[in-house]
């Protein structure tokens, strides 16, 4: 569910006077994670690698009060469910995308996960969940990348974490990982804080 809040009563009304209407409002942050404790889930918790940072960025995005904020169309709107936006291939070579509700039962996200994208990739259409905060993700893991800044559209002014292939040491694994958010949503700080939290959920994971 979502509801509209009044800017001045948060503590969003400075950011919201000053960015709402900004033709490019939108920042990204970069910062290398360590992820070697998520290979060593993989086989024990039977789960890829991606659905497992997918579980993470849920989880860490729960968490965190201001990615329950969204501004749009000019106003601004609280979300007390969060779910999690997947780039799926689908099976004639093209792309769509699909919405996974976050739940903190990992291995109940892990089977939503499965289910909602296959079926997004047998059927080459897009899965799309209303009344939910979107955190949007895309892996490009077909090779390393340093960062990567995603096109801005007023059309999705959603927050997206995305990477590219992790980089495989002698005693660790580590991921560039790139966050874009909207500067009404949160500040710099709060985006580092969020960076710092999602890399202690993968360590407590």
């Amino acid at each position: 569910m979502k509801h509209e809040i009044n800017p001045k009563e948060t503590n969003r009304a400075f950011a919201f006077e000053m960015w709402m209407s900004a033709p490019m409002p939108m920042v990204t942050l970069v910062k290398t994670m360590n992820v070697s404790h998520l290979l060593r889930l993989i086989k024990k918790q039977n789960i890829k690698f991606n659905t497992l940072m997918c579980w993470c960025i849920g989880k860490t995005a729960s968490e965190t009060k201001e990615l329950h904020l969204l501004p749009e169309n000019g106003k601004l709107y609280q979300y007390d469910q969060i779910a999690i936006n997947v780039v799926v291939r689908n099976c004639k070579g093209g792309i769509n995308s699909c919405d996974i509700p976050f739940t903190t039962d990992i291995q109940q996200f892990n089977r939503d996960y499965q289910q909602l994208t296959t079926k997004v990739a047998e059927k080459c259409q897009s899965s799309i969940l209303d009344g939910y905060m979107i955190v949007g993700t895309s892996a490009m893991i077909q090779t390393e990348l340093d960062c990567i800044v995603n096109q801005y559209t007023d059309k999705f002014l959603n927050p997206m974490v995305m990477w590219g292939k992790y980089r495989k040491c002698w005693f660790k694994t580590t991921l560039p990982v790139s966050f874009q958010f909207h500067h009404v949503q949160m500040d710099g700080g709060d985006a580092a804080r969020f960076l710092e939290a999602l890399q202690q959920t993968i360590y407590a994971l």
